[in-house]
């Protein structure tokens, strides 16, 4: 098969592009190119005694209490809709209990995909990401008109 001159340049200017990619500053690309940062995490917790279930939305560096957790979402990223849905979030939950005493019990990333892979590990309570978003559901559903 013998390819035209255009496909021929067309396949050597993608090859020079590509191969140039990582020396140009310009044409390099991040993770954070690929993320939309949100404003509020989603959060849900179960409490293992009761059976009930909660939905949360936290605010950015906002405490939140469930039950005897004090829960602070410091960053909430998710990938954009043209990509493979995934939403991630460093918590950093503390055990409020008098015998815990404000005892820091997870540090670290959550996925909304994968709860499992980073989970809370506590004998009352699960608490895991369903989302990131950009404004709240009290704000989003809110009408000021007449």
């Amino acid at each position: 098969m013998r390819l035209g001159r255009t496909t021929t340049a067309l396949l050597s200017l993608a090859g020079l592009v590509a191969a140039a990619a990582p020396y140009s500053p310009a044409l390099a690309l991040t993770a954070k190119d690929f993320t939309i940062t949100g404003n509020y995490a989603v959060l849900q917790g179960l409490d293992k005694v009761t059976a009930r279930i909660s939905t949360m939305e936290v605010a950015l560096g906002e405490e939140v209490t469930f039950g005897s957790l004090k829960v602070v979402v410091r960053t909430c990223r998710k990938t954009p809709p043209t990509e493979t849905p995934e939403s991630t979030a460093f918590l950093e939950i503390d055990d409020d209990r008098a015998d815990a005493a404000g005892e820091r019990i997870f540090t670290g990333w959550m996925f909304a995909s994968s709860p499992a892979l980073n989970a809370l590990e506590h004998p009352v309570y699960d608490v895991w990401l369903l989302d990131c978003k950009k404004s709240s559901s009290a704000v989003e559903g809110s009408s000021t008109g007449n």
